[in-house]
């Protein structure tokens, strides 16, 4: 499946964009799935295997955050315009709705002094006195602040965190096994950076905030194998029901297909990217870590791609450039065969 997409990542993988990769293409019920390179490259070159848990970085805010807020959102319990005070007394500004949140159209000023340094309670504390700038509702500014505090707001409703949450409303019964905020053998994952601190990070999540707030953080955090990963972008290929478990209802999962945003030229879903080319929509995430997940739902076709290219070194510029040409590649490549 997808030959032009395989080889721009085979020249990825020649070019040390990342020192291994696992890929999975999804056509309707075609399933194809590969894993190319090296786990690790210190302290030893390790090679790739099947199984192994990926630090998915920032994919944590659609698989789990996302996901969660859209369920208690069918229970009546929140609405994506109320606002964020209305959860969280503490924060400052009577006009973020939690829609901005989820959009990244908040324009929350993220700076923390001595952000490293503070307990969960200080982290926790300082986010949610962040202020909007003058760009609310005008501009979208990609940023984890919004679904940390998206986190926080589940915590408040539900009274249990969200990594507990993921566990009953997604892990449980989607059967997603392995995935987990806290792996319990570092060498069932794969590692991340070499860190001038930390050293090499295996088992322990890279993201600095979620590394200091645990269970508790939005925006990342968990870890997944690809097999777990592909259960739950089959239940939303399926519009929210994969093995007779409905985790969301079908209108909730059309409704993704649409601008939330209200950016001119900046389309956004809830916690999800868009792209749009006349009547087709996509949605799409990325993770820092070198992960990301495009799915198109009314065609039942999805690409996920799980890397640990900050492995030794992060060179984001370059990732990015040579992520979104595999991605337009991609893109391509899946509207030909369609259309053949």
């Amino acid at each position: 499946m997808y030959p032009k997409t395989q080889k721009k990542i085979e020249e990825m993988l020649k070019g040390n964009v990342f020192p291994g990769v696992s890929y999975t293409f999804i056509d309707k019920d075609k399933i194809e799935s590969q894993l190319i390179g090296s786990a690790a490259i210190l302290p030893e070159r390790e090679a790739l295997r099947d199984g192994l848990l990926y630090d998915l970085a920032s994919l944590t805010k659609v698989v789990v955050t996302t996901t969660l807020l859209l369920q208690l959102h069918e229970e009546g319990i929140v609405n994506f315009e109320d606002l964020v005070q209305d959860y969280l007394p503490a924060f400052p500004s009577d006009e973020v709705t939690l829609r901005h949140l989820l959009t990244h159209t908040s324009d929350l000023k993220g700076y923390i002094k001595n952000r490293d340094a503070l307990s969960a309670e200080e982290l926790a504390a300082a986010l949610i006195g962040l202020e909007p700038g003058e760009n609310l509702g005008k501009k979208v500014v990609y940023t984890d602040t919004g679904l940390i505090l998206a986190g926080f707001i589940i915590e408040k409703l539900t009274g249990r965190s969200v990594a507990e949450n993921f566990e009953e409303r997604i892990k449980k019964p989607l059967a997603m096994t392995r995935s987990t905020y806290r792996p319990t053998d570092p060498l069932d994952c794969v590692p991340t950076q070499n860190h001038p601190i930390r050293g090499v990070i295996r088992g322990a999540v890279h993201d600095p905030k979620a590394l200091v707030l645990g269970g508790h953080c939005g925006s990342a955090g968990l870890f997944a194998p690809m097999s777990d990963l592909i259960r739950f972008v089959q239940m939303l290929l399926h519009f929210g029901e994969w093995e007779g478990k409905q985790i969301l209802q079908k209108e909730t999962v059309r409704t993704l297909l649409q601008d939330w945003g209200g950016v001119p030229g900046q389309p956004r879903s809830l916690g999800w990217n868009l792209f749009q080319e006349g009547d087709d929509v996509v949605l799409w995430h990325t993770g820092y870590t070198g992960t990301f997940m495009i799915l198109d739902p009314e065609r039942q076709g999805a690409f996920v791609l799980l890397s640990n290219r900050v492995h030794l070194e992060d060179r984001r510029p370059e990732w990015i450039a040579v992520r979104d040409e595999l991605i337009a590649v991609y893109l391509k490549e899946a509207r030909e065969e369609e259309a053949e």
